[in-house]
């Protein structure tokens, strides 16, 4: 049976509609548009519109502002944000000699599909749910006349198999060879017990040198300290079923990384991001600024 996850859904639906309506981007992502159907396009855009009230309760405008306001405010910080940020540091992980790729709970990220010259050198591995890779793949199978040779999926339920048995039973994968792997969407969403023992089990599967880039939210996310946006993403999460169970703060992402051997390279704050990633297009379209959402932080990381 397939599976849809609605955060997936709505992420891929904020980088098709900002890549569409803006000539200097954030994040460009040209298949975004052709992974969604029309209908599922149209349907996010209506009840996104429709619930303006919820996201901003004296906005004034029609239903095509409404969206716009929701996309730019709340919808695309984040994934715009990390999408931009980690292909640009697997980027030069690539150069610096890092040729296997590992996307975890890939959702509907579109990389392995759009691969710029740069990826030439990387295996890429699309880790997801059963249910969510099925239906990935067959909406690729309308995308593609074949699936790249360079890419594979695996299948996993994150919370009850391990991923280094999974990878190790992979023929494509070399424990020997530098790895990066990307957990981006997916600290929200398990325990920190459970986050844990998903760096442990990476540890265990990836050669010294290899990277790990994951964004967390931080200790105030759920708290009456944290910003409106990320109360309203946490109520819309709830509402979809994809509960959001766990914070970091900066200490705990040390010392969690420290127990399982990785040491941070790169360590983004809300304002980084904002002013690395987003300034040039703020300058260009001052009408609709995007600013990283507050309690929202990235990190690369090294094992040691």
């Amino acid at each position: 049976m397939e599976q849809k996850s609605m955060t997936a859904l709505v992420s891929a639906f904020a980088r098709w509609y900002h890549t569409i309506h803006n000539v200097v981007k954030v994040f460009d992502d040209s298949l975004a548009e052709r992974i969604l159907t029309d209908n599922e396009k149209q349907q996010i855009a209506n009840s996104m519109s429709e619930g303006i009230g919820f996201f901003n309760p004296g906005f004034s405008g029609d239903r095509d502002e409404a969206l716009r306001w929701i996309v730019d405010n709340q919808l695309s910080p984040t994934p715009l944000g990390r999408a931009a940020w980690a292909e640009k540091v697997l980027e030069t992980a690539v150069k610096n000699g890092v040729t296997q790729y590992i996307i975890v709970a890939a959702g509907y990220d579109t990389f392995a599909y759009r691969q710029p010259k740069w990826a030439t050198p990387l295996h890429i591995f699309e880790l997801d749910h059963p249910g969510m890779s099925k239906d990935k793949q067959a909406r690729v199978e309308k995308l593609l006349d074949a699936k790249p040779n360079n890419l594979t999926y695996v299948s996993i339920d994150l919370t009850a198999e391990s991923l280094s048995e999974k990878l190790s039973s992979c023929i494509h994968f070399n424990k020997q060879r530098l790895t990066f792997c990307s957990l981006l969407g997916i600290s929200y969403y398990l325990s920190q017990e459970h986050f844990s023992a998903l760096l442990r089990s990476i540890a265990n599967s990836v050669a010294t040198g290899s990277f790990i880039a994951f964004d967390y939210p931080d200790e105030y996310t759920y708290t009456n300290h944290t910003g409106e946006r990320a109360q309203r993403s946490t109520l819309l999460a709830a509402g979809a079923g994809e509960t959001m169970l766990a914070s970091y703060s900066h200490s705990d992402v040390v010392r969690l990384l420290d127990g399982c051997r990785f040491r941070i390279h790169e360590h983004l704050t809300p304002d980084d991001v904002t002013e690395q990633y987003f300034s040039g297009y703020n300058a260009s379209t001052p009408d609709h600024l995007m600013v990283a959402f507050d309690n929202v932080n990235y990190c690369l990381a090294e094992k040691k």
